[in-house]
């Protein structure tokens, strides 16, 4: 793994290919966000932001959302997926925001996870963005981008949001993940962009793949092994880098 330093200069350097990055979901409160995060799993910050205003002009706050039944809530948020699970979470959230917190979103993560659908990554993007609580969220894309350049090793959110909280000052936290996400959506895809990189001369992973042929980016086509552990999209792949034997 990279030393807390050569890690900071990444980030900001991430941030410097992709200014100005923030979580792609509309919201106007905390109460919004958790709502739109709960239903982002499995869908898309596009497809969300396409439902969410009709779902907070009809339950505009936990109290709303709390008396919704699942007959009421599913056709509204049928298109993202899941909308069963997603309906009895989101009806479950209320419930616990009112009985628990008075209708208000507790700005620490114990009580966030407590809450039905609300796992870390949730509890994350609602502290870091906002309630302004240093979180650092994991998802897929956190997990290939930060295992493929070796700021973080290892496909378990919890222990990679560990590594990088470990690495990097509280204040970029959030900043780390939502570089990662994007960089991850735009340009460290499954098949990734490496030419489009501006951090790829610290990255374990090209530095694999061009190490098959001087000065030529080559597709990914596998995982980078450090210690054993890889990101989960190459574990998917189930296809292997092979660097030429001398």
């Amino acid at each position: 793994m990279k030393s807390p330093k050569a890690t900071r200069r990444i980030i900001e350097t991430l941030a410097e290919q992709h200014p100005n990055a923030d979580t792609e979901l509309h919201y106007r409160n905390a109460f919004e966000l958790l709502v739109a995060t709960i239903l982002s799993a499995q869908s898309t910050d596009a497809r969300v932001n396409m439902v969410t205003p009709a779902l907070f002009h009809k339950y505009p706050d936990a109290r709303a959302l709390a008396k919704a039944t699942p007959g009421e809530l599913e056709p509204v948020i049928l298109s993202t997926g899941f909308f069963r699970q997603k309906s009895k979470a989101l009806i479950g959230m209320a419930q616990g925001l009112v009985a628990e917190h008075e209708g208000n979103v507790p700005a620490d993560m114990e009580r966030l996870t407590k809450l039905p659908g609300v796992g870390r990554k949730t509890a994350n993007v609602v502290l870091g963005h906002a309630l302004g609580v240093p979180g650092l969220p994991v998802d897929r894309h956190v997990l290939r981008v930060s295992n493929r350049i070796g700021i973080a090793e290892g496909d378990d959110p919890v222990k990679v949001e560990e590594q990088l909280c470990a690495e990097l000052p509280k204040e970029m936290w959030t900043l780390a993940s939502d570089v990662q996400i994007l960089h991850g959506r735009r340009v460290c895809k499954p098949k990734p962009l490496c030419d489009q990189c501006s951090v790829r001369d610290d990255c374990d992973y090209f530095r694999v793949v061009v190490s098959r042929g001087p000065g030529k980016v080559r597709a990914a086509k596998g995982k980078v092994r450090r210690g054993g552990a890889s990101g989960p999209p190459e574990r998917r792949d189930k296809r292997k880098i092979r660097t030429t034997r001398r």
